[in-house]
């Protein structure tokens, strides 16, 4: 019996625990060593404490240094700011790590295989913003300031090189607009380069893109690239982009890692709109889960569970509605399932 892994674990809202329900049968079919300490956050934090972020799911993500969540939906109007943001500003998560990878083969694009290393904690999502008042319009203007710090570009990029080696890639491309945006941009792209000629030069390829530029050659020629490394605001839109090239945000994980505490899960929203339907795909969560495996050093496990994913969807030929499929989440979830236990 492998030693247990303490965690925290928050279902989310809308389609988040019927996602999560599936994740944990697909972990509990491995014997994944996770102890799971469940609480709640998002709507379901203000139902139950009054807050989105109530302070025991904190202070349980502060002694486990490890979690796995739903998405949660941030309720509108009362002041309340992103739940999301506020766990990655409270744990200093400064990188966020989208991979994609092409599941269902045919498609428009197929064989893609990319990582989006994205800037979680700086740039125009620090939320410095503000109204001017011109006469009787007290919305009249509209300012935003965005900051990148030296030592925050460092940290990511440091981060994005690093991954990029040990997971035996190719290339990091660095995406930038310093082309306009030359102090706040331009520092990123200017610390890059003095870090590669320091650190990585002769141990990985380098290139350098315009973000715009960026966004069209993901669409005519994507395996081009290999790891796109960038700013807070422009890695949330390209790692969307990415996650259409390989069948939508169903398909795409992401963690959210600093150097004291590391949350996984899956990129898309709460769904509302088809929560309680059994529509929901959870490959994006359960992605998640397999880079959260590999985090805590449990890499045989996380091979077992995207091969069993591979297989459920290729093999047995069992997709949710969004791939083409008839599955509900639980029929896909009991087909993979059968998948782990059996090969």
């Amino acid at each position: 019996m492998s030693e247990r892994i303490p965690a925290t674990l928050i279902p989310g809202d809308g389609i988040g625990p019927e996602i999560v329900d599936a994740t944990l049968a697909a972990l509990d079919a491995l014997g994944a060593p996770f102890e799971w300490d469940r609480q709640v956050a998002g709507l379901a934090g203000v139902k139950a404490e009054g807050d989105p972020l109530p302070a025991a799911a904190l202070d349980s993500i502060r002694r486990t240094r490890l979690a796995l969540k739903g998405p949660l939906e941030t309720p509108s109007g009362g002041g309340y700011r992103s739940s999301n943001v506020r766990l990655r500003e409270e744990f200093q998560l400064y990188a966020n790590l989208r991979p994609v990878r092409t599941l269902v083969p045919g498609g428009r694009f197929d064989k893609i295989d990319l990582v989006v290393v994205r800037e979680n904690l700086e740039g125009l999502y620090i939320g410095h913003e503000h109204y001017v008042k011109i006469d009787d319009d007290p919305h009249a203007v509209a300012m935003a300031t965005g900051i990148n710090t030296r030592a925050g570009c460092r940290h990511i990029l440091d981060f994005a090189f690093e991954h990029a080696i040990a997971t035996g890639r190719r290339k990091v491309t660095i995406v930038h607009k310093a082309n306009i945006m030359k102090a706040l941009t331009g520092i990123f792209k200017e610390t890059a380069e003095q870090l590669y000629e320091q650190k990585y030069k002769g141990r990985i390829a380098m290139d350098t893109v315009i973000v715009d530029a960026c966004a069209m050659k993901l669409v005519i020629d994507p395996w081009q690239f290999d790891v796109l490394v960038t700013t807070n605001l422009f890695g949330d839109i390209l790692s969307d982009l990415v996650a259409g090239l390989v069948g939508g945000l169903g398909m795409a994980p992401g963690a959210n890692i600093g150097a004291d505490a590391a949350i996984f899960e899956a990129v898309h929203g709460s769904a509302p709109d088809i929560a309680g339907k059994g529509l929901a795909n959870p490959i994006a969560l359960l992605l998640a889960a397999a880079m959260m495996l590999e985090h805590v050093g449990r890499h045989e496990l996380a091979a077992r569970l995207r091969q069993a994913i591979d297989r459920t969807l290729n093999v047995d030929q069992v997709r949710t509605g969004d791939l083409g499929g008839r599955a509900s989440t639980a029929a896909f979830t009991q087909a993979l399932v059968a998948r782990i236990r059996n090969g």
